[in-house]
């Protein structure tokens, strides 16, 4: 697993095993290599493994949720941006705002793009593909609902957790995934229920806007989206690539 770390006053890329680091040489979205030191993960601060220019998502996107929510599979994907200000990562607090009555989760495959895309062929995607992470939508439900449109009410500073790194090569068509609020199971389902795969979303992104290293696109949640409270401890959990913890906390501006 790829991830961004801070060890003192460095901020670096490693490869995560077994609970140690290797510090990479290079470039991830090119050419790198492992260096033979290893550091203890206990001895750094993992940060979001990328920082991406906008996190393109996705609504409405899987088949269990369209249901929960009881609404048409739509006839193509639906998009929104969350700025680059809203992600943190692994271990960091989400803020529940002041303005917000109601916080929502929402786990998400996150796809990490590899070089710069636009207008790609579908079947060219993978070429385009960096790795996969686990993200979290976090939304302002109440404010949502009250705009009639999504930017407000999903683009909070500390809304888009990403983490805890970035796993290449995986299959991202039928991956568990699943989110715990204080250890309970809130959200459980399988990456299989995509309504459009992560191919064919990269491919019509890239026909919209151009996709640069280092952005993401979160997929979309499956069923189960619920409120979270101040204090809570939430985890998203993705097959293949692990878990991604944050804790709510309240706005002290």
């Amino acid at each position: 697993m790829i991830v961004r770390y801070q060890v003192q006053d460095e901020v670096c890329y490693g490869w995560l095993q077994e609970g140690e680091i290797a510090k990479l040489q290079g470039d991830i979205y090119g050419e790198y290599a492992r260096g033979e030191a290893r550091t203890p993960l206990s001895r750094v601060k993992l940060l979001s493994p990328v920082q991406p220019s906008k996190i393109v998502c996705v609504g409405l996107n899987y088949v269990d949720h369209a249901k929960e929510v009881n609404l048409d599979l739509p006839k193509e994907p639906l998009l929104f941006l969350k700025p680059s200000t809203t992600v943190v990562g692994p271990g960091d607090p989400v803020i529940y705002p002041a303005q917000s009555k109601r916080l929502d989760y929402e786990a998400e495959l996150g796809v990490v793009i590899k070089k710069k895309a636009y207008r790609i062929r579908e079947n060219e995607a993978a070429d385009y593909i960096l790795g996969y992470t686990c993200a979290n939508d976090i939304t302002a439900r109440d404010i949502q609902f009250a705009d009639g449109q999504w930017t407000r009410g999903k683009s909070f500073d500390t809304f888009c957790p990403i983490g805890p790194g970035i796993v290449p090569g995986i299959d991202p068509s039928g991956l568990e995934i699943k989110l715990t609020v204080n250890g309970e199971v809130k959200q459980s389902s399988n990456t299989k229920n995509l309504i459009f795969s992560v191919p064919y979303l990269v491919h019509y992104i890239s026909q919209v806007m151009t996709l640069l290293p280092g952005d993401v696109i979160i997929t979309g949640t499956p069923a189960g989206i619920g409120p979270m409270q101040i204090g809570d401890e939430v985890s998203v959990y993705i097959e293949g690539i692990g878990e991604l913890n944050n804790d709510i906390a309240g706005d002290e501006r």
